[in-house]
């Protein structure tokens, strides 16, 4: 998390979201955004959102017309709802990040939910991809998200996937 906000280059009139975290359940959502907000105490001009299904999307539209999260954090069925509602622009993202890859991209209907977010980011973009486990099955499905992907090794039971793409 902390090298993600080192990265971010923001001022306090940024309103535009530019790193994308998604991940599979809303539990895990809110965890990382407290997360986030625990850096970002350091980062004044970071303002963090999280999005997740579940709470009246009203709430969402609230949040991101009054706070501007330049961070967000969602589901992705809650992502690409406010994407096909117009409430979310993603065309400035410069990170896009999976977290637990794996269970995110097994699902079919949240595979297929990822894809069409993923289409609404910019062609140039870091994106990392992060598993405590990945079968071979599901490292061939996150190369399709991916250009030249590097894989990081944490130790001999734990991964993850680290992909810089500059096109």
């Amino acid at each position: 998390h902390n090298l993600l906000l080192q990265q971010l280059n923001v001022d306090e009139k940024d309103t535009d979201v530019k790193v994308l975290i998604m991940c599979h359940t809303r539990e895990l959502a809110y965890q990382i955004k407290n997360e986030f907000d625990r850096f970002s105490k350091y980062f004044p001009n970071v303002k963090n959102g999280v999005v997740y299904g579940g709470v009246p999307i009203s709430d969402d539209k609230e949040m991101l017309s009054k706070a501007h999260p330049q961070i967000l954090i969602g589901t992705p069925g809650r992502v690409l709802a406010l994407v096909r509602g117009k409430h979310l622009d993603l065309s400035h993202v410069e990170h896009f990040v999976l977290d637990e890859c794996d269970k995110c991209l097994d699902k079919l209907d949240m595979r297929k939910d990822i894809q069409s977010v993923f289409v609404e980011t910019p062609v140039k973009k870091q994106v990392m991809m992060f598993s405590a486990t990945m079968s071979k099955e599901m490292r061939e499905v996150c190369k399709r998200f991916m250009n030249e992907p590097h894989e990081i090794f944490v130790d001999d039971d734990t991964k993850l996937t680290l992909h810089i793409s500059v096109l």
